[in-house]
C-alpha cells in the first residue's frame, strides 16, 4: 500500500491487476477497515484505500457492479465526484474523491480517504482506483459491503 496516501495516485505501488473476461472477480468493501478488496479468481489481487459513509450510511449486504459514468454533481449536497460505479439495488456508487460544483476536487474530504468515514454513503475511492473500477470491473460483478 502506498503511505503516505495519496488520493490522486493508486492505492497499491504495484500494477492494477490485469482482468480477463475468463476471471471470477468479486470486490469486498471493509467498513471497519475503511479498504475495498479485488478478488481475483479467489485471491486478493488488489487493495484501495476507500472512505465509506459517515454514521453507517453505506449500505451492507451482497450487491453486483451496474451502470458508470464519468461525473456527476448533486447539488443538495454541494458535492460531485468522477468515474462512478453503481452497485445494483441501491443509489450508492464507487467514485472518485468529491468535486465541488467547478469540478475541482475537495482536498480536505480529499484527505480522509483511507482514514475515516466521510461520506454519504457512497465509497470514496482515490482518483486513480475510481476510474480504474470504472474502465475496468465488469458489470455483474459481486460487491460485499460489511
Amino acid at each position: 500500500m502506498r503511505k503516505p496516501i495519496d488520493w490522486h495516485q493508486p492505492s497499491e505501488t504495484v500494477a492494477y491487476p490485469k482482468i480477463t473476461s475468463a476471471d471470477k472477480v468479486a470486490m469486498y468493501v471493509n467498513v471497519a477497515k475503511q479498504r475495498v478488496y479485488v478478488l481475483v479468481n479467489g485471491k486478493k489481487a488488489y487493495t484501495m484505500y476507500c472512505s465509506s459513509g459517515i454514521d453507517n450510511r453505506t449500505p451492507k449486504g451482497h450487491f453486483q457492479i451496474g451502470t458508470r459514468g464519468d461525473h456527476f454533481y448533486t447539488p443538495s449536497e454541494k458535492m460531485g465526484a468522477n468515474y462512478w460505479t453503481a452497485f445494483y439495488g441501491t443509489g450508492y456508487l464507487f467514485h472518485s474523491v468529491p468535486t465541488d460544483v467547478n469540478g475541482h476536487y475537495l482536498p480536505k474530504e480529499a484527505a480522509k480517504l483511507g482514514k475515516e468515514p466521510a461520506s454519504h454513503g457512497c465509497i470514496r475511492l482515490s482518483i486513480a482506483d475510481a476510474k480504474w473500477v470504472n474502465q475496468t470491473i465488469p458489470t455483474g460483478t459481486p460487491v460485499v459491503i460489511s
